[in-house]
């Protein structure tokens, strides 16, 4: 059965203050949707409470995965399940390499006594690195400590890759980077497409857009989507800017205090 994950009535508040105001979303395997808005509207606020950060209280809604709620778990157990996030801003940790920090998380997906062998770890591993264009030594060194902003990118498409996620969020993983990493990132997404597999893609610009084709164009806009389309949604936007969206549907003040 193709995977299915389905945000209801989402609403999400920050120090008291409501940032998500009711996110519905339905997103099957095989579908790419990207969420596009000004800034300030609560883009990045989606994919950090769907992840469980600490820091976004949850107030109301679910998240269905494939029938389970997210909601109910543990940022690890989220990940288990099947949920992925590329960040905006990879983190950095000092004391282990990024050969076994993927080794490591792609063996808790995998469970106790179903571990991935080391041989097959590295045969995967420096395929996927190969089609990414990344130094090998990088497999080597502490975990995106040194890495500049592209290698970082191109690292959390590298991880996506490995763990074979059922939905992936890819939070502006375009920011930073030229247009041959563009190409580059872009491709690793693509080759991961099946119906196994969604994506819900966070971009300010049509320009990641043209590599990696979205199914459905979401609007978001004061902590809600106003409005969705198809790809020519996205083409429009960047032609015309978001006024007209705002004119369309009497938004006056489209800031809510949250990327």
């Amino acid at each position: 059965m193709a995977t299915r994950f389905t945000v209801k009535g989402l609403r999400v508040s920050v120090e008291g203050k409501e940032i998500l105001k009711g996110i519905d979303l339905d997103i099957r395997g095989g579908e790419i949707h990207a969420i596009m808005g000004p800034n300030g509207t609560g883009k990045s606020t989606l994919a950090s409470a769907l992840m469980g950060h600490p820091k976004y209280e949850v107030t109301a809604g679910e998240a269905l995965l494939d029938g389970e709620n997210l909601l109910e778990m543990e940022v690890d157990e989220r990940a288990r399940a099947g949920l992925f996030l590329a960040m905006q801003y990879p983190s950095e940790i000092s004391g282990v390499t990024n050969a076994d920090f993927l080794r490591s998380a792609i063996n808790a997906r995998r469970g106790e006594g179903n571990e991935i062998s080391l041989i097959k770890f590295i045969r995967q591993l420096e395929s996927k690195m190969k089609e990414l264009e990344m130094d090998p030594e990088l497999a080597h060194r502490y975990l995106n400590e040194g890495f500049s902003g592209g290698e970082k990118k191109r690292n959390e498409i590298l991880q996506m890759m490995m763990l074979e996620p059922k939905i992936v969020i890819l939070d502006e993983v375009d920011s930073g980077l030229d247009i041959d990493a563009l190409k580059i990132v872009a491709k690793g997404v693509n080759s991961m497409r099946s119906e196994d597999r969604g994506f819900l893609i966070i971009t300010h610009y049509q320009r990641l857009l043209n590599y990696i084709r979205p199914d459905y164009v979401h609007v978001m806009m004061q902590g809600r989507i106003v409005k969705s389309g198809g790809p020519e949604l996205a083409e429009r936007l960047e032609a015309e800017g978001y006024d007209w969206v705002k004119e369309e549907l009497g938004i006056i003040d489209e800031t809510v205090g949250q990327a």
